[in-house]
């Protein structure tokens, strides 16, 4: 596992984020981001060509891996925006009590450990007018999916780096102390259906 999660999961994982489908979910959701964002789960930096720099003041990246932290070296450099990375897992945010405008996490509540944790943290962190805007993949509304959804996870988290192909979106951020102001879902056309059924929107501290 160890050569596997240092030099070959990080190659998978800049890969499948950079996808075409990916790519245009990011474009949906990261302009809406404002102010001073927490990006939790920056991996290799995909979402930095999709911010409005004229919005955007400064950006926490949270990435606790090194490999992709380096990874992300050249989009940094490419992007006027002001970022400081903070290398802890989600559920120890190094940030003061509500000094984010906008959270921003794509593609990674279905990683964390403890997602009940890690969200309590962002809704910690976040101020109580800012805006937590998230683009996952989860649970799927089709029984049939679900099923195989439940039969894969197991492998799945080992090749995807602790990925949960179901996890219910909207539950756990309901969970973590959020109130989901909108949302949309789809199957992305060219992915699995197993792992391709995203959810989108916004939500604000109960």
């Amino acid at each position: 596992m160890g050569i596997y999660s240092h030099f070959v999961l990080p190659h998978l994982l800049n890969a499948a984020m950079g996808t075409k489908p990916i790519r245009y979910q990011r474009k949906k959701v990261v302009p809406r981001a404002e102010g001073r964002v927490l990006e939790v789960g920056f991996g290799a930096g995909h979402n930095l060509p999709f911010y409005d720099a004229s919005k955007v003041s400064h950006i926490w990246a949270l990435e606790p891996a090194s490999e992709m932290r380096a990874r992300a070296a050249e989009r940094v450099a490419a992007s006027p925006i002001p970022l400081e990375f903070l290398d802890l897992p989600g559920e120890q945010i190094p940030l003061d009590d509500e000094s984010a405008d906008t959270i921003l996490i794509t593609y990674t509540l279905c990683t964390i450990p403890d997602v009940t944790a890690a969200l309590g943290q962002m809704r910690r962190v976040l101020k109580p007018e800012g805006r937590m805007i998230f683009c996952e993949h989860g649970e799927a509304p089709d029984e049939s999916v679900r099923t195989w959804q439940r039969r894969l996870t197991p492998a799945w988290k080992v090749i995807g780096g602790g990925c949960h192909v179901g996890r219910a979106i909207p539950r756990l951020i309901d969970q973590g102390g959020f109130r989901i102001e909108d949302i949309e879902t789809m199957y992305l056309p060219g992915t699995p259906r197993f792992a391709g059924f995203n959810y989108w929107g916004s939500a604000a501290k109960r």
